[in-house]
């Protein structure tokens, strides 16, 4: 028998060459099946598959790109998609002309052709893209329906996402109730929302003053996902908005999240008089903790209502619903140790309605207006930010080690400062609180909902503490 022999060098040239074309292989087979699972929804020569609705902004093919003009004197345009999705993933890439105006990609969206006269109308959730400063690029807006539904000042690192005058790559994953948005592979927004689970992909020209007539938007590169989904993971530190009432999802709970009310029990809470809840003057129903209406004063009927644990740095989410004319708040470094004859003494989100309520007047320069610092620092007069008396509102209160505290109404930042600054001292010693030592600066403290006489729900109450 004649014996062969080969270098080690050559053999293990040999394999390694052997082993690299397995991998090619093997990349080339799952590259075609991911090929597979994409579907082009734009062939990058005609509109085949979509048509318009809304406003009379022409869409045409250039240059392998739909190009949508700024219109003067027509609304919101809308090129959409012929076919309805459910569960999907959709990446594209777009270009805006000039800082000034904003664009966007509707999502399971709807057409209402009785609304406008009978002109219709596309409604439902959209991808923003926002070149202006405001940098709301990823956020979600829901078209001619709820307004905003995840502002960026939620996640305002992703602001710097979005590049002017250049194309920037979008992925939206839209799975089940879930909806996240990616700008240039930037995680921005995570919504939860129930409604609308089939819709149209629709891509938007905005109405425009006559200034921008002419401006055009770009799109390319659309392609979508129905099969073999597998969701991109998203960090546990963007704020989930979530509206299903009085859950948490497995991100929110992975974040450290916890439900202070699970919508069946007030096992979390107590009376500010006692260790019990109150026996009269709340109520538990229907996914509701609700103060009842008696006679407008500080907690002469039920009481307030507090947390059982103390919490030092926390970040709290609520949603409340306020009756007409209604007053309440919600307190935080709530200690009990000072002696007053109505509420609890603490730092307040004032909860209120302006129009109809005389504590809008009183105080210093509004300051006693919704979503405010109580008597201490007026909130944003941003009106995008509060819905009408009657509707679910989301608060939100955060505070941070370094005793930074944040207001956030419907996810627009409301107001900030400083406990304990020159400036949050200053503040107190010009308000109802100046008498009281150390006002606001307990190490800790109980979160308090108040009895002000008025009915007022809450629900989807729920906290993470921060390190």
């Amino acid at each position: 028998m004649k014996e062969y022999s080969m270098p080690i060098k050559s053999l293990c040239s040999s394999i390694l060459i052997a082993s690299t074309c397995l991998f090619n292989m093997n990349n080339a087979i799952a590259q075609k099946k991911t090929s597979k699972d994409w579907i082009n929804l734009f062939d990058g020569k005609t509109l085949k598959g979509w048509k318009t609705l809304g406003g009379k902004a022409p869409y045409i093919v250039e240059n392998g790109a739909i190009v949508g003009t700024m219109t003067k004197g027509t609304p919101n345009s809308f090129l959409v998609t012929e076919k309805d999705y459910g569960d999907f993933i959709l990446e594209l890439d777009i270009k805006l002309e000039g800082d000034r105006t904003n664009s966007g990609i509707q999502v399971r969206s709807q057409f209402d052709q009785s609304a406008n006269n009978g002109k219709g109308r596309v409604y439902g959730r959209q991808v923003e893209v926002d070149p202006t400063s405001r940098a709301w690029t990823g956020g979600i807006y829901d078209e001619a329906r709820r307004n905003w539904l995840y502002p960026l000042d939620l996640n305002e690192k992703a602001k710097s996402a979005y590049k002017s005058e250049a194309y920037n790559h979008v992925r939206i994953e839209s799975i089940g109730h879930e909806l996240k948005t990616w700008i240039n592979n930037v995680p921005v927004s995570y919504l939860v929302d129930t409604v609308d689970l089939k819709g149209f992909i629709g891509l938007q020209v905005h109405s425009i003053p006559a200034d921008l007539d002419g401006k055009k938007v770009y799109f390319k590169n659309i392609k979508i996902q129905t099969t073999n989904l597998t969701p991109k993971s998203f960090p546990t530190d963007v704020y989930v908005v979530n509206l299903t009432p009085n859950q948490l999802n497995s991100q929110e709970k992975s974040s450290g999240l916890e439900l202070l009310f699970d919508g069946k029990t007030n096992a979390n809470w107590r009376s500010v008089y006692h260790s019990n809840f109150p026996t009269k003057g709340w109520q538990v129903k229907d996914g509701i903790i609700k103060v009842l209406k008696s006679d407008g004063g500080e907690s002469t009927n039920g009481g307030d209502i507090i947390t059982k644990n103390e919490y030092d740095a926390f970040d709290f989410s609520f949603e409340f619903k306020l009756t007409e004319a209604a007053n309440s708040g919600v307190k935080y470094f709530v200690t009990l140790k000072e002696k007053t004859q109505g509420s609890a003494i603490g730092l307040e989100y004032q909860l209120l309605d302006d129009i109809k309520h005389p504590d809008a007047k009183a105080g210093r320069d509004g300051n006693r207006t919704l979503a405010s610092l109580y008597d201490l620092m007026t909130s944003n007069r941003d009106n995008r930010a509060r819905r009408p008396i009657g509707e679910w509102n989301r608060g939100r209160i955060v505070v941070t080690k370094d005793n930074t505290v944040t207001y956030y109404l419907n996810g627009i930042k409301m107001l900030t400062f400083v406990r304990g600054s020159k400036e949050f001292n200053d503040l107190v010693a010009i308000s109802k609180y100046k008498d009281w030592d150390n006002f606001g600066l307990a190490s800790k403290g109980h979160i308090l909902l108040q009895d002000h006489g008025d009915e007022v729900s809450f629900r989807s109450i729920k906290i993470k503490k921060l390190n």
